[in-house]
């Protein structure tokens, strides 16, 4: 991802099938209103979630480490399969959610329909994916990501349900009719659209796991042929296969990976992926970012930290005053510095004097507290502007993987900014 010296401080649900065409064609035909055209966030400011461009597309590529991978972007003029995967980066105070829950990268498979919230490249000079020179709908010019979300994320922040009409068993192929409606009702009727499910897709019931077949079995669908589903709310989770041929093709049906059937199914797979991404962060440290630093004598410093938002509560919780802690310089990527060792080896080491809660709803992209830390050990990654990566003393102490971390003078230009050459041409 990108780097700048300074800080760098949603799809509207359309139609899941069918046509990809309409749904983002027409704003990018017209001339924009004034301060409604591409964003590109500002230094010093978390970017404003409403100017965000949104749109959606299945995840084909990803470079966990590096917070980047590419999309198959739905819409535009072409059928879904012939789009060109098109690179994003997550900005480092970008969020990513899964399963209603928060997230990384490597939590979410590849094929996983996926909802985008992004900006410009704040940088294009340090952009660590393309920038795009020539936008369309299915190659959007904002591919630095403020929000990433899948099917159910996307809809529970959304207050949106989906609601089953009918199930069509046949030996080859199996079919659902659904809509997607405001939870708390609307006026006007929502179009049917036709999803596709296999023996693979998962189904959610209670503290069950399902398959298609377990739902025959016990008579909740027919052996085979149509059945009445009556309108049942559920959660889904979206993905895409090829499907049919090329002379009958629909190739822009989207196909059922996972189905919530209940509040508790939904409910259960959110904690357990809020549990692991839990895990994750106390072994990885809490990004943020410097926000000011006041020098001391002999490498005395404060310093003023905001935390990034996303995590779950229990994380923040962690951060209290008197507390001693670590704070790490790291990379946009979320990199941190380190050592042979590990990262606390070289890390900045002291106290939380003081945690500071904002009392309105903080932007988005930020926790809204802000933490006061002093070491007698400042260095020189630990500057306003930069990226950091921190830790209370109650969260283990242990050592990243190689991949997941800069070493001084032994990481060359090209790991510090990573280059978007990875990414081919089409």
């Amino acid at each position: 991802m990108f780097l700048i010296p300074r800080p760098l401080f949603l799809v509207v649900v359309g139609s899941l099938v069918v046509s990809f065409h309409a749904a983002s064609e027409e704003p990018r035909t017209k001339d924009p209103e004034p301060g409604t055209g591409p964003f590109r966030p500002e230094p010093g400011k978390f970017p404003p979630f409403e100017k965000a461009h949104a749109y959606r597309g299945e995840l084909v590529f990803v470079d966990h480490v590096n917070r980047r991978g590419s999309l198959r972007v739905a819409g535009g003029s072409e059928v879904f399969f012939q789009h060109n995967p098109q690179p994003f980066a997550m900005l480092p105070y970008g969020i990513v959610r899964y399963h209603g829950a928060p997230a990384d990268l490597r939590n979410i498979p590849l094929g996983t329909l996926l909802h985008v919230r992004a900006f410009l490249p704040p940088d294009p000079k340090n952009s660590a994916v393309p920038v795009v020179e020539k936008p369309s709908v299915e190659q959007p010019a904002e591919n630095h990501v403020l929000l990433l979300e899948d099917e159910p994320s996307h809809c529970l922040r959304e207050g949106m349900i989906w609601k089953l009409k009918e199930v069509d068993l046949h030996r080859n192929e199996t079919k659902i009719i659904a809509t997607l409606e405001p939870k708390a009702g609307g006026n006007g009727k929502p179009a049917e659209q036709t999803l596709t499910l296999d023996d693979g897709t998962r189904i959610w019931r209670g503290r069950e796991c399902l398959a298609p077949a377990d739902l025959v079995a016990d008579g909740t669908w027919p052996t085979e042929g149509k059945k009445s589903l009556g309108g049942q709310s559920v959660q889904l989770g979206l993905g895409w296969l090829p499907a049919g041929t090329w002379e009958n093709r629909v190739e822009n049906q989207f196909h059922i990976t996972d189905l919530w059937m209940d509040g508790t199914a939904m409910q259960r797979c959110a904690s357990r992926q809020t549990g692991l991404h839990a895990s994750f962060i106390r072994t990885r440290l809490m990004p943020a970012w410097v926000d000011a630093v006041e020098y001391g004598q002999f490498g005395r410093a404060t310093v003023t930290a905001t935390l990034f938002g996303g995590m779950d509560a229990s994380l923040y919780a962690d951060f209290k005053k008197g507390e001693q802690g670590v704070m790490a310089a790291a990379e946009n990527t979320l990199k941190p510095w380190s050592s042979i060792v590990s990262s606390s080896h070289i890390a900045s080491k002291g106290s939380i004097l003081d945690v500071m809660r904002e009392d309105a709803e903080p932007p988005f992209g930020s926790s809204g507290i802000q933490i006061r830390f002093e070491t007698d050990l400042i260095i020189e990654g630990i500057r306003p502007g930069r990226i950091v990566r921190v830790r209370p003393a109650s969260w283990p102490h242990v050592a990243a993987p190689r991949e997941e971390y800069l070493i001084d003078h032994r990481t060359g230009l090209d790991d510090r900014f990573p280059t978007p050459a990875i990414f081919p041409r089409y």
